[in-house]
């Protein structure tokens, strides 16, 4: 039976040993083997830092997003593989496409994500600028850079594809190499997705590198620029996150762990609802045979509505046919293991101690197209247990298996809620705005992420128990205290943010890009005049005087329909104690800016696309005399098209150079043709 191997150091390793046997969830045989044995751990690290490191942070933050978007669309054309190869873990069809289609989304939306918010650059800037003295001349920036080190993930079996992808994703963009450590049961499928990674071809070399079997010595190399991220139970996260090494070097440590999620029947739920409320129920119990860290664990139903709601949640898991995931009509499939069996079982003993069952039987099930006794299989189990006990909130029966729990107040059912001491995630099933409120503000301590569930988003909701990469997937307390994902939360926790403090010239030749404060050029052509290339930070025009009648306030206000009393009504604007007289609009103030600096003929300028941060600072009466000066803030190309975006800082002062009026402008500007 073959070996795992491991991809390290560039190349592919197998293990010198036969190590540990892993096993067909559905059918009990032996498939593979895994074993890291004989590799130099000290060496795949150094290898991460020296090698993947300096090639990821050469690349812009949109060029490693082009990498991501091409490494997704790879994966989605090799995805059936990846679903065949799942089967093996006892995985249906729908349960694969969960975990295979989700990781790929994950690499898309992070790609996408990207090219919308980061710079086409190797840095971000955090913030604005900071003004740290009176004069101009003393100013600071939070600037942020990738870390030194590697990201290494040590991962859950339950989500073999999604769980290394989401963590890959925003180190990747970060510019930070990742190493990928799989749980045992489940590890030949992320075996398959690195091999399809790397023949791939698409990223730098040491960008990614995959350990089949222990982590070995591992955590006594780290170092302060290296970042650790798990997901499994709290035990084994208290164990790593105390590691010597860990603690010494102060390592970036997150952790996903053990999670009593709960969902929550509103009290005057409609029909409908509890409709959503069962059919959520059972697919949290049913997808993924129960195996997923977001699960509902504890399902809270107003007391008076246990009844109809365990008839409902019984007679749906009744048409769910248990077996072969290969099987036509089978609807859910083994558990990872024979040992993830027997360690459901034991919790589900202690949840019927603190209640009743009320439907399945952990010791039997009726199995489609395979043998029980070999396979890991389990029926779904509901209980109906007392929220006062200890043991709902306590135990976490990783599988099929849900504990109905009654309340008869808000107020009750927010503190059951926290009686599971932090989770990945609740959700609520209701459209009483009084009642959401209350439960969620009430909950949100204790819960890295809460849905509302209702009529008004059902239709394009994806779920209790759907991560998802724009928000932070991670909880408090039990569920680990970490986050992952979260948009670009995820990317800068791999990069370190540092203040720097200097002058405005300096600053801006750190950052790339213009503030304020800092030296302008006047350029001797228009800057509307000049190409992508031939624009730098600091080219300026100024324009103007333009001197703001009443007539001009007069026709805007008609020509507009903006006919507020500051603009029209003398004795009323005179009563205004901010004006004391008519004065300007602000967005009058605005267009003769904006025909003060535009050049009117076709050029390299293709569009205005927005106007960020402004903010009218002085009143504009009759008769001011107003200046605009445009000055180039920053430059992001986009590297699939022939122009790029260029940021403008509009100031426009009155005559006696006091600024009126502060904001960006937004432009797209054209590169040049390749025979220019």
């Amino acid at each position: 039976m073959p070996v795992l191997r491991s991809y390290v150091c560039g190349d592919w390793y197998t293990a010198s040993d036969s190590g540990r046997p892993l096993f067909d969830a559905v059918t009990g045989e032996v498939i593979a083997r895994v074993s890291s044995t004989g590799v130099d751990f000290a060496a795949v690290l150094r290898y991460g830092r020296e090698v993947g490191g300096p090639g990821l942070r050469e690349l812009t933050f949109h060029q490693r997003a082009g990498l991501l978007k091409a490494l997704g669309q790879h994966l989605r054309s090799h995805r059936e593989e990846l679903y065949a190869v799942s089967a093996r873990t006892g995985a249906t069809l729908g349960d694969a496409k969960f975990d295979v289609d989700g990781g790929i989304g994950v690499l898309l939306a992070y790609a996408s994500k990207a090219k919308r918010e980061l710079p086409n650059d190797t840095v971000y800037l955090d913030g604005a600028v900071e003004p740290l003295g009176r004069g101009g001349t003393f100013v600071g920036q939070h600037l942020c850079v990738p870390l030194r080190g590697v990201a290494v993930q040590v991962n859950a079996f339950n989500f073999p594809v999604w769980g290394p992808l989401e963590k890959f994703a925003p180190a990747f963009l970060a510019g930070v190499p990742s190493l990928i450590k799989p749980a045992s049961p489940t590890a030949f499928v992320t075996a398959k997705l690195v091999e399809l990674i790397v023949g791939s071809g698409l990223l730098p070399a040491g960008a990614l590198q995959f350990v089949a079997g222990a982590l070995g010595d591992t955590f006594d190399h780290l170092t302060g620029q290296d970042l650790v991220s798990f997901t499994g139970s709290a035990s084994t996260a208290q164990t790593l996150r105390s590691h010597p090494t860990l603690v010494r070097n102060c390592v970036r440590f997150t952790a996903e762990a053990d999670s009593l999620n709960f969902s929550a029947l509103g009290p005057h739920a409609t029909d409908t609802e509890v409709e959503l409320f069962v059919k959520a129920l059972v697919a949290e119990m049913t997808v993924k045979a129960g195996q997923k860290c977001t699960a509902i664990r504890r399902a809270f139903v107003p007391a008076e509505r246990v009844d109809a709601v365990v008839e409902a949640v019984s007679a749906r898991l009744a048409t769910t046919v248990v077996g072969n995931p290969a099987s036509e009509g089978v609807r859910m499939g083994a558990l990872a293991s024979l040992d993830q069996r027997e360690e459901v079982r034991r919790s589900v003993k202690a949840l019927a101690d603190a209640g009743r069952i009320v439907f399945g039987d952990p010791e039997q099930v009726e199995v489609v197209d395979a043998d029980p006794d070999r396979g890991a299989f389990v029926s779904p189990i509901l209980l109906v247990g007392d929220p006062e006990r200890a043991e709902p909130h306590q135990v976490e029966a990783f599988g099929p298996v849900c504990t109905i729990l009654p309340y008869h107040t808000t107020a009750q059912l927010i503190d059951y809620a926290a009686r599971g001491q932090g989770s990945l995630a609740g959700s609520l099933v209701s459209a009483d705005p009084g009642f959401v409120r209350e439960v969620v503000l009430g909950t949100a301590a204790f819960h890295g992420r809460l849905l509302v569930l209702n009529e008004a988003d059902a239709q394009e909701s994806t779920g209790h128990g759907s991560p998802l990469p724009q928000l932070v997937h991670g909880g408090p307390g039990r569920a680990g205290g970490g986050e992952e994902m979260g948009g670009l939360r995820g990317v800068l926790h791999h990069m370190q943010r540092t203040a720097i403090q200097a002058d405005p010239d300096t600053l801006a030749a750190i950052t790339g890009r213009w503030v304020p404060g800092a030296q302008r050029h006047q350029t001797e052509r228009h800057p509307f005049r000049l190409h992508l290339e031939e624009l730098r930070p600091g080219d300026t025009i100024v324009a103007g005087p333009r001197r703001v009648t009443q007539a001009d306030v007069e026709h805007f206000a008609e020509f507009t329909g903006d006919t507020f009393y500051a603009h029209t009504d003398a004795q009323a604007a005179a009563a205004n104690p901010l004006f004391g007289e008519r004065v300007a609009h602000g967005y009058l103030i605005v267009s003769l800016a904006a025909g003060l600096f535009v050049d009117p003929d076709p050029g390299p300028v293709l569009a205005n696309f927005g106007v960020d941060n402004l903010r009218f600072l002085t009143p504009v009466k009759f008769d001011d005399e107003l200046t605009v000066t445009l000055t180039c803030k920053q430059l992001t190309p986009r590297e699939s098209a022939g122009y790029g975006e260029v940021r403008w800082d509009a100031d426009v002062t009155r005559q006696d150079g006091e600024s009126v009026a502060r904001y960006d402008v937004l432009t797209l500007v054209a590169k040049k043709e390749p025979d220019q």
